[in-house]
């Protein structure tokens, strides 16, 4: 009788390199040993698990609560990018896309953020320079199946991509508080048009992963700096819902403002609404954390 062929479950694993990184590899071997260049006593494997989903949340959540940088990206969609990322064929004079010219697009707008890399520089992919290589691409001589730019070409173009610049001391009247210079600052850069409310919420727990180490590092020019990119990427968080953050600040004070309560242990705690009411029992009124 024939064995049956039995295909193994990748295992994933959370590794923590002491004081510098949490990281997701299936090869800890390959990965830190070699590629990284630590010892085995100079890392832990903090969990292993054959469910890339949890894996890939629980790297983010670790690396909060270990006062790391966080991730951009999760695990499992950073391996799935890599996986669908379209693979080019970079000479020096020209490269080359493994597809037809009109196919090029759809191609082209599923691998947005990448980098290509040739001989005159490295060009992130961009809705306007996707723009300019279907407009500019040409069918290959050798397979009809591919698709070619000319590498100094594409380096002249990006050359014409000038950042907007914007005088913030000429800002509009309507725009009259820092939050208006914010959403104008992120709407220029097509943070609304572009941006999820995923992926700020990723930006907002690296940012809180900043602050965890300014405190911990007692570093106030950090601390100040990384509030107020949480209050940044809350402000555009809000934004990209269709509110403002003005308008969630004020409906959570109109809660919290005749909230009664007291410290403890270096945290307020309100009182519950019996409490409040005046209708003490026997028992020592229970406390909530706010």
């Amino acid at each position: 009788m024939k064995e049956k062929l039995k295909i193994s479950t990748p295992i994933y694993y959370l590794y923590h390199i002491f004081g510098k990184k949490i990281g997701v590899t299936r090869n800890l071997n390959r990965r830190v040993t070699h590629e990284q260049g630590y010892k085995d006593n100079e890392y832990e494997v903090l969990e292993s698990s054959d469910d890339i989903d949890y894996i890939s949340n629980r790297e983010l959540e670790l690396q909060l609560i270990y006062g790391y940088k966080i991730d951009r990206q999760s695990y499992k969609n950073l391996t799935q990018k890599q996986s669908n990322q379209m693979q080019l064929n970079v000479t020096e004079q020209t490269t080359t896309f493994p597809c037809p010219v009109n196919k090029l697009k759809g191609n082209l707008a599923d691998n947005l953020g990448v980098q290509i890399k040739t001989n005159f520089g490295t060009y992130t992919l961009t809705p306007a320079l996707l723009q300019w290589i279907v407009s500019n691409a040409n069918t290959s001589m050798f397979n009809p199946a591919r698709s070619y730019i000319y590498n100094k070409a594409l380096d002249e173009f990006t050359k014409t991509l000038v950042e907007p610049k914007i005088n913030y001391n000429d800002v509009k009247p309507e725009y009259q508080n820092i939050y208006d210079l914010i959403r104008l600052w992120a709407d220029e850069r097509g943070i609304y048009r572009n941006g999820d409310t995923k992926t700020q919420y990723v930006k907002l727990l690296e940012e809180s992963g900043e602050l965890a180490r300014a405190i911990l590092k007692n570093d106030k020019p950090e601390f100040i700096d990384a509030i107020g990119d949480m209050v940044v990427v809350l402000t555009n968080l809000a934004a990209l819902e269709g509110l403002k953050i003005e308008d969630c600040v004020t409906s959570a004070y109109s809660v919290i403002s005749s909230r009664k309560g007291k410290m403890e242990n270096g945290t307020f705690v309100k009182e519950d609404k019996q409490t409040q009411n005046g209708l003490y029992q026997s028992t020592k009124p229970q406390l909530k954390t706010l």
